[in-house]
């Protein structure tokens, strides 16, 4: 599959998605400090502004409206105040408020977050210490609507925060519907290991949650960190009966697990932001990560669109929301392309340069999962990775005159969408031993079938002083084998669309 990133927005786009959660009003309340107070030693905060925003499973139907999709919002708020506030930040972000039943009793969960100079001070809680589960009356009711839009949906997403929506009885009475609905459905939890009957597509636990869920003791401090998780996958895979786990890391990007597969690593773009600037990075996540699903992407390919969200979710006050537009800047990476085949003069010199050189090279025609894979993890040898990428004639001389099924252009401006990639560069021989000659890279990394006896390029490498790596392959996922199953469906009509 073309694994285009910013075409994969138009796929998704229209897509209708069920949400089914907890939602909590976001306050902020913004302010300048003037000094201390006269009668305590705590900040004075002259106000300024005040702003109520979508949190919890309301911010997953925002951001998957931000995309383009349609989400279908069913929950419980209290009939009070922040309820009705919530109930108008939805509208105003386009999202239908039909689906949120008043409870009577029940105290709309809020988060009150004081902030001063571009630091939050303080947060406020309400609602949330002791929720109130959703009645008999009003979960049979949820839930008798949730049925009857389960046919009729591309995606479902369980947005679980702990606040009542989500009992062991709503678990079960949604189990027992599961076929009803779409195949793609995932879990956002406190608790994942409370969803394992629903079968779900993938489920999103954060690092904490999935320390939580294992009973494991604190990783490594540092980089080490993502290795230490990545030994992780099967005992998550275990115990939330999920096909996928997508373990976020926050800064660090994320760790998506599957069956039989290698773990799939993606990196966090752009400058590291506070903790306090990563509210709701996750619902953009896992928004993103269920509309890529549900629009067929590989495993690989949907983890490097939801970690692209995130990373535009975290550039924006407040609670972490965001526009296609400025996903799809983030995804063009124009600023990767080398086009003349010309290396930046910074990375010329091995002595000069601080950052450790990982280079691999490919046609790379089709991108598919299994090289996403093979990226993810030469970006993991070093702090730079440099991708070389043969040019239309070089393709044609080594792989027949049909090819390449993709030209040059495209194929580099999907390499650099992949946040594991930092550099492309073409290249017009039939080896890159060129390239290698001028970066003199520390690692030469490369996926296939190779041996150091067999690989070309292992003794220059060597000869300059750096590491050759061999990249496991990853199964069927071979570009000929892709184009082959295409021709075939092609001569016996099952790839028309109607």
């Amino acid at each position: 599959m073309n694994t285009d990133l910013p075409r994969l927005l138009d796929r998704i786009a229209g897509l209708r998605v069920l949400v089914i959660g907890d939602v909590i009003l976001d306050t902020y309340v913004w302010g300048a400090t003037s000094g201390l107070c006269r009668e305590s030693p705590v900040p004075a905060v002259t106000l300024t502004s005040v702003a109520h925003q979508c949190g919890g499973a309301a911010n997953v139907a925002v951001n998957l409206r931000a995309l383009g999709a349609e989400p279908v919002l069913l929950s419980a708020t209290g009939d009070d105040r922040a309820g009705r506030r919530l109930r108008e930040a939805l509208r105003a972000r386009d999202v239908d408020t039909g689906g949120l039943f008043v409870q009577p009793g029940r105290t709309t969960v809020t988060k009150r977050r004081v902030m001063a100079d571009g630091q939050m001070l303080l947060r406020l809680d309400e609602g949330g210490e002791h929720p109130l589960p959703v009645a008999t009356d009003t979960g049979s009711r949820l839930l008798e609507r949730a049925a009857g839009l389960l046919p009729a949906v591309d995606a479902v997403i369980v947005s679980d925060y702990g606040y009542g929506v989500w009992e062991p009885d709503t678990v079960a009475r949604l189990a027992a519907h599961r076929e009803l609905g779409p195949s793609t459905l995932v879990v956002d939890s406190r608790r994942p290991a409370r969803f394992t009957a629903l079968r779900a597509s993938a489920v999103k636990p954060n690092h904490a949650e999935a320390l939580r869920l294992l009973d494991a003791g604190e990783p490594p401090p540092g980089p080490a960190r993502a290795d230490w998780a990545a030994a992780l996958g099967d005992r998550l895979l275990r115990l939330t009966g999920a096909e996928r786990v997508a373990l976020t890391l926050d800064a660090d990007g994320s760790l998506l697990f599957e069956r039989d597969r290698p773990p799939v690593r993606t990196f966090a773009r752009g400058s590291r932001a506070p903790v306090t600037a990563a509210v709701g990075a996750g619902d953009a996540f896992t928004a993103a990560l269920t509309l890529a699903l549900a629009a067929g992407a590989d495993s690989a390919v949907a983890a490097e669109l939801a970690s692209a969200a995130a990373g535009t979710a975290v550039a924006t006050p407040g609670t972490s929301t965001w526009h296609a537009d400025e996903l799809r800047r983030l995804l063009g990476g124009t600023g990767k392309v080398c086009r003349t085949g010309t290396l930046p003069a910074r990375l010329l010199d091995p002595a000069a340069r601080d950052r450790r050189v990982v280079f691999t090279n490919g046609c790379f025609d089709l991108l598919h999962g299994g090289h996403v894979s093979c990226l993810s993890r030469a970006k993991e040898l070093g702090d730079l990775l440099v991708v070389g990428v043969n040019s239309d004639a070089s393709v044609r001389r080594l792989k027949g005159p049909r090819r390449p099924v993709i030209p040059l252009a495209e194929r580099m401006r999907v390499l650099a969408a992949l946040s594991c990639v930092d550099l492309v560069v073409p290249f017009d021989d039939d080896s890159p031993a060129a390239l290698i000659e001028a970066l003199r890279p520390e690692v030469y990394a490369k996926g296939g079938d190779y041996t150091l006896a067999t690989l070309p390029e292992a003794p220059l490498v060597q000869r300059l002083g750096g590491v050759v790596h061999l990249l496991p392959s990853v199964a069927d996922t071979s570009t000929t084998d892709i184009i082959r199953r295409i021709h075939a469906l092609s001569r016996t009509g099952e790839g028309d669309t109607p």
